[in-house]
């Protein structure tokens, strides 16, 4: 551009301006009005050219040009493009779809763009929009970020208010976690190290994810109960039971994995707790040792799908035998919990299940499993947000009671991914333990033969009049008592027998344990 032209342009912008001084003031307005209509225009017909592309009619790519691409590096603008237009049309079928193209042939490439755009493996993805038809992009972005930094604060040595004063004084920017928790608190950024304040080493707060709050929350310990924490590592939902408990009572904190005991135990003595009795043993033995327990909580190991923000990896390591694997576990780590449990309990006789995962294998399918294998019932968790528990999912029917446990969800409550259930014991059941080992019908044992004599009625009638006069050990009758024992125990394992073959595996575990 040259001289003489930047001085025109120049000369014009000052000869605008003189003549907008000159203008009245509603003149000014006019104009004003003017532009403003433009602006409008401009804007409806964008909005206009929008709506006729959101109602034209979507096609897939053929299968040229899936497979050309397929050797391509993804364009990531190009896959998030078809994602939202995939999207527009499921939620509009009838208008936009392609009258060759079938439902099933758009979510196929859905999920196939994103698997590869998020970095999931087709079975995780396909497991995922079926719990999310309709807001999948939300729950995958959401995965993307990292959830708020929540820390848990010790009653036992201090309140919330004086944290977080002390906090905000060291340069801490924190809000209270919500209206549900008394006790959490959200750290938005800081200027010092969280785990290296002196009122961190003095324990009077706690690293820990705002969901790990909920269990707790739900099984509501009483003081001065005897409690169990299945899976205790590394003692955050342990040293909030003991502080509701005011330290009183008795906590059996257990983890399987010995190594995640040293946090445990280096938790509960920073944290000043008093009650509790660490011990290392696999969950579903614990019942040889400890039992009677007012309540139980169960953090049960999970395939990790609700924390796929802090690990990765889940996306594509996870498959069918991995979640199969973990619902047999949390099936037999549940069915010993409710067995620790005391229905007789005074207070308690309640026993919480929770996992980091949103599959319905690992929760729904669990619950419903031991409500049929225990005399057990769903109660109210007492959480008065979050969402039901699935009654019916795909062919699934469960029962109906399971709306009143709760799911938490990254993209709704921002929180990481949860499940919580409460249950009440009801009975305590004698030869539970026996089911519980094997979860599956028991072999019937080879029967004794006693110089291959049938068992008659008459010899029923007999066996049981010798009961009535049993022989002293210095009796000359005494070979003779001694067979008929064995005559009567051979009966009763024979009608053992017919029970097992007619399937009454509940009652045959318990005539075992009688007859032994």
């Amino acid at each position: 551009m040259s001289g003489d032209e930047e001085g025109d342009d120049v000369s014009d912008a000052e000869s605008e301006e003189e003549d907008e001084a000159n203008l009245l003031p509603i003149e000014r307005k006019a104009k004003k009005l003017r532009q403003k209509e433009v602006v409008d225009k401009q804007l409806a017909q964008e909005e206009l050219d929008m709506n006729i592309k959101q109602t034209e009619v979507y096609k897939l790519p053929s299968g040229q040009d899936i497979s050309r691409d397929s050797n391509l590096a993804p364009d990531l603008e190009l896959l998030k493009q078809r994602i939202r237009d995939i999207m527009q049309v499921l939620g509009d079928f009838s208008s936009r779809r392609d009258s060759g193209t079938s439902r099933q042939s758009y979510v196929s490439q859905l999920r196939t763009d994103l698997c590869t755009y998020y970095g999931y493996n087709e079975f995780l993805m396909e497991k995922l929009m079926e719990i999310f038809p309709q807001d999948i992009i939300e729950f995958l972005e959401a995965n993307e970020i990292d959830r708020p930094v929540t820390i848990r604060t010790n009653t036992l040595k201090t309140r919330r208010r004086d944290l977080a004063q002390a906090l905000i004084n060291r340069g801490m920017n924190l809000d209270p976690i919500g209206k549900w928790s008394k006790v959490g608190l959200v750290v938005y950024d800081t200027q010092v190290p969280i785990g290296a304040t002196p009122e961190y080493l003095g324990g009077h707060y706690m690293i820990q994810g705002g969901s790990s709050f909920l269990p707790v929350m739900a099984l509501a310990p009483q003081q001065h109960e005897k409690n169990l924490d299945m899976a205790a590592a590394p003692g955050g939902k342990t040293s909030y039971m003991a502080a509701l408990m005011q330290n009183t009572g008795t906590i059996v904190a257990n983890d399987k994995n010995k190594a995640r005991l040293k946090a445990v135990i280096g938790n509960l003595h920073r944290m000043g707790i008093t009650n509790s009795v660490i011990t290392n043993s696999d969950g579903k033995d614990i019942i040889k040792y400890a039992n009677n327990f007012d309540r139980v909580l169960l953090d049960a190991p999970c395939s990790g799908t609700g924390v796929i923000s802090k690990d990765q990896s889940v996306k594509a390591n996870k498959d069918e035998v991995d979640i199969a694997k973990c619902s047999q576990l949390q099936r037999q780590l549940l069915l010993t919990a409710i067995d620790c449990c005391d229905a007789k309990s005074s207070s308690g006789g309640y026993i919480v299940y929770s996992t980091c995962s949103i599959l319905v294998e690992e929760n729904e399918q669990v619950i419903d499993y031991v409500l049929k294998k225990r005399a057990v019932k769903l109660v109210s968790t007492g959480l008065d947000f979050g969402k039901e528990g699935f009654s019916q999912y795909k062919y699934h029917r469960f029962h109906p009671s399971l709306k009143h446990t709760r799911r938490f969800y990254p993209h709704t409550h921002n929180l990481d991914g949860f499940f919580v259930a409460k249950l009440k014991k009801l009975a305590n059941m004698e030869g539970a333990a026996d089911e519980r080992v094997t979860d599956e019908p028991m072999a019937a044992e080879p029967m004794e033969t006693v110089d291959s004599e049938p068992v008659t009625e008459t010899t029923k009638a007999t066996t049981k009049a010798a009961r009535k006069s049993k022989p002293s050990k210095s009796s000359p009758k005494k070979k003779q008592w001694n067979r008929l024992k064995k005559i009567e125990k051979m009966g009763r394992q024979k009608k053992l027998q017919s029970q097992e073959t007619s399937g009454s595996t509940g009652n045959t575990s318990r005539k075992r344990k009688h007859l032994k």
